[in-house]
């Protein structure tokens, strides 16, 4: 039998003893002390079975363009065309533009190619996509559309920088 000391200094021992009261039977007995019962995993809320049954509808993706509305592209007007330097490792002048969008969102596009004739006020195409090295800036100009011309000289990659046809002779 354990001491009553032992009791109080010890509880996690004392689940299985309880006191009687022996002059009122109406009084369930309770336990002395609440044993401390310790798991490895957190308790589930549900069976297996039901967790495979009801499966819970998994979270929509966030768009990577929402300033895009869903949409593929979107036409907006050039307020102002101007160089940033990339991240750590790059150096370069990147070519970017703040775009507002037809929707009258403003955002920061980056204009892919060699040499560009964008200023002020031209009519752009803006699509998805980031500039890798480029904080902040999550979408590109379509070249070759509006008032954004394609690259001269390109050889390779052409229907990406809205290059010419070209005939090798």
């Amino acid at each position: 039998m354990l001491s009553f000391l032992t009791i109080i200094a010890r509880p996690s021992l004392c689940g299985h003893l309880s006191f009687r009261v022996p002059y009122f039977s109406h009084v369930q007995p309770q336990p002395l002390c609440h044993q401390r019962v310790f798991h490895s995993s957190a308790p589930t809320l549900r069976t297996l079975n039901q967790a495979m049954r009801r499966r819970h509808p998994q979270n929509k993706a966030l768009s990577k363009a929402p300033l895009l509305d869903n949409n593929p592209q979107r036409k907006g007007i050039v307020m102002q065309v101007f160089t940033a330097k990339p991240k750590k490792p790059n150096s370069a002048k990147r070519k970017v533009a703040r775009v507002r969008l037809t929707s009258g969102k403003v955002l920061q596009a980056y204009i892919p190619g060699e040499g560009h004739n964008l200023q002020e006020h031209s009519v752009v195409l803006v699509r998805g996509g980031r500039a890798q090295d480029l904080p902040g800036v999550r979408y590109k100009l379509v070249r070759g559309a509006s008032d954004l011309g394609g690259v001269a000289n390109r050889v390779t990659a052409r229907s990406r920088y809205g290059g010419k046809f070209l005939l090798f002779v």
